[in-house]
């Protein structure tokens, strides 16, 4: 027989043959919980794991929306329970225990995670110790979810998902990627870190798309995250799991319900960054996101998943349908807060002569000269956040991959670097 440990989730075998005839109890290997069960002949072969791991129902709503105001409150993008630790938030990019609250035991976990999450969800995350979705406080806000299992239990980490949009104007979108939303097709790719505010710039500008043409969007995302409501365009929003089995299959089943724009949450697979291009190409506006670091590593992203043999095809399909691509990361603002700074390329004549060719590494030169087409290197952003006295400039050396660069930057401007090391403190001396 199989069944899942009530107190950690994790799934337990017993031997059919040595249960004894009456009810009788074994302790989970994993975490000690005494578990009781019915004799031999007396039980099912194998109990639902949505019976198993789900606890009792309590009145009210689920305890865990307290920590999900709190969090509101305290204007935390994140928060994290763990067995073993208080429930932490997450300020400005730092962890910080929410004073008054005990240490969670994996008891106190499971009650407060298994509540929330769909039945669908539920048998995911006995099945597979993990899984994603999003939760709603009406009113309040929508919550981003996932529920995972470590060595000391059920755990969980949630981002919020604000129930306002901002829109392109509340993040000063620079209006040459704005002027790209009104284009009847191409590629737009946002992208960065976890956690450095892909979905918020994508939802801006779907907005803005919405606020300004008379079409159909298509959102594919896994979970959904910023809910669209019909303003100037019909919106339809699915999401991975419950209302398609994955991206790729949504993509292709996109293209038979009459889009004129599609959102892709993310490209993580060959085959979906395949599709999205052949969808750009065809007739369609499409946007995605990729965890990369810059504008020129997306586009060389791309065209090295592809193999060795198709990657000269890739390279003249990107060079004719990417349209932009805005790489971003989050830093926190001086006085509190956080504020992205954005890298941003646009596919100009030469750019995509660039990438026909195979000479991506010239990119960030023609993005310095390109600041008239509204081209920005992650360097120059953050020199004008620290100038304006937005950023701090040690907390903007944090984020550059070009440390170097960002120093020589700030020597020029003839600010204090003494704080740098040493050695990289001499690298940007030229």
């Amino acid at each position: 027989m199989e069944l899942a440990c009530p107190e950690c989730v994790r799934r337990l075998s017993i031997d059919d043959e040595r249960m004894p005839a009456g009810p009788f109890s074994v302790k989970c290997p994993h975490c000690q919980a005494t578990i009781s069960l019915p004799g031999k002949g007396s039980a099912p072969a194998e109990r639902p794991a949505e019976q198993v791991a789900r606890p009792p129902a309590a009145a009210g709503p689920p305890e865990i929306e307290e920590l999900f105001r709190v969090m509101v409150e305290r204007k935390a993008s994140d928060l994290h329970l763990s067995a073993g630790s208080p429930p932490l938030l997450r300020r400005d990019g730092e962890i910080e225990v929410i004073p008054g609250r005990p240490v969670l035991t994996a008891a106190d976990t499971r009650r407060l995670l298994l509540p929330i999450a769909p039945p669908r969800n539920l048998e995911e995350f006995t099945e597979r110790h993990d899984t994603d979705f999003a939760y709603e406080i009406p009113g309040l806000a929508r919550f981003r979810c996932n529920l995972f299992l470590d060595r000391k239990g059920p755990g969980g980490a949630f981002r919020v998902i604000p129930s306002k949009i901002m829109t392109a104007e509340d993040l000063a979108l620079p209006r040459e990627l704005l002027d790209v939303c009104h284009l009847p097709k191409g590629l737009v790719l946002v992208t960065g870190p976890t956690g450095s505010g892909k979905s918020t710039t994508l939802s801006a500008l779907v907005d803005y798309v919405n606020s300004h043409r008379t079409d159909h969007i298509i959102t594919i995302e896994d979970p959904l995250e910023f809910v669209h409501e019909n303003k100037k365009c019909l919106v339809n929003q699915r999401e991975v799991g419950a209302h398609t089995r994955s991206f790729k299959d949504a993509l292709r089943a996109a293209l038979r319900e009459d889009p004129d724009i599609v959102l892709i949450g993310e490209m993580r697979d060959l085959e979906t960054v395949a599709i999205a291009i052949e969808t750009a190409e065809t007739g369609h506006l499409v946007f995605g996101t990729m965890h990369t670091s810059s504008a020129p590593a997306t586009v060389d992203r791309i065209i090295n998943q592809f193999p060795a043999d198709r990657q000269q095809q890739i390279r003249v399909m990107l060079a004719e349908s990417l349209r932009a691509v805005v790489s971003q990361t989050l830093c926190r603002r001086i006085g509190g807060g956080r504020v992205a700074a954005l890298e941003v390329l646009i596919a100009t004549a030469p750019v995509c002569n660039l990438i026909r060719e195979a000479k991506t590494f010239q990119l960030p030169s023609i993005m310095q000269t390109g600041k008239r087409h509204g081209m920005c290197l992650m360097n120059d952003s953050l020199f004008e956040l620290v100038r304006k006295q937005v950023v701090a400039p040690e907390e903007a050396y944090t984020k550059t991959v070009d440390t170097a660069g960002l120093l020589a930057l700030f020597k020029r401007a003839g600010m204090d670097v003494s704080w740098a090391p040493k050695e990289t403190a001499t690298a940007g001396s030229g």
